[in-house]
């Protein structure tokens, strides 16, 4: 299998990055910067290109693409950015994986209301929750390549362990039995790599709980 990780040299794609290695695979890693790279430089192919400079053609020959895309300063690059995969992927073969976010997780069955929507949000995610749904709406309209929209819980952890005891589950918020919504970053990344093996998954937004 041929995947590809886009903008890997973040904290959600470094963590993706590794489940990949640990599964004996071999990614492909799309950076704007490959110093920030440097552990990884022995095992994977790097590749230093800003996202925005890709083209079909750099993306042509993979079965799984995993875009790793964040930002927090200009929000708005996170609808221009699958904007623009939308043109260069158009009628590839590879199945698309989303790294999103967790504030358009509906907290009804009607889905009518999502946590971001809660009064209690806090107010200083409210942007990027905004943007990365914003990302979701662009998708849940996209014809052109199989695409998966991966939602963290609520609490998306860095520094938490591996402990592979997860739960991928739908568009609904759901709490654990210690009644909270979190999960690491490596037990996020193991969820993405489950998805990506898993041809049952196409076109749909899940989530992923710690349990």
């Amino acid at each position: 299998m041929k995947i590809a990780i886009l903008c890997a040299s973040g904290k959600t794609g470094k963590a993706i990055t590794n489940e990949v290695l640990d599964r004996g695979l071999n990614p492909v890693c799309f950076v704007r910067d490959s110093s920030k790279m440097s552990e990884f430089e022995k095992n994977v192919q790097i590749i230093q290109k800003d996202l925005f400079l890709l083209n079909s053609q750099d993306l042509e020959h993979f079965d799984v693409i995993i875009d790793a895309f964040g930002e927090w300063q200009d929000l708005s690059l996170h609808k221009k950015h699958i904007e623009f995969l939308s043109k260069i992927l158009q009628g590839s073969r590879a199945k698309v994986l989303v790294v999103g976010g967790a504030g358009s997780l509906y907290m009804d069955s009607s889905h009518k209301t999502r946590l971001m929507d809660m009064p209690d949000f806090p107010k200083e995610y409210l942007g990027v929750a905004q943007a990365t749904a914003e990302v979701l709406t662009f998708l849940r309209d996209e014809k052109g390549f199989k695409w998966v929209y991966v939602s963290p819980s609520a609490e998306f952890v860095p520094a938490l362990p591996k402990s592979n005891h997860y739960k991928i589950i739908g568009e609904e918020f759901e709490l654990n039995a210690n009644n909270e919504s979190k999960i690491g970053y490596r037990d996020y990344a193991s969820a993405m790599m489950d998805i990506a093996l898993d041809s049952n998954y196409e076109n749909v937004r899940v989530g992923v709980i710690a349990l």
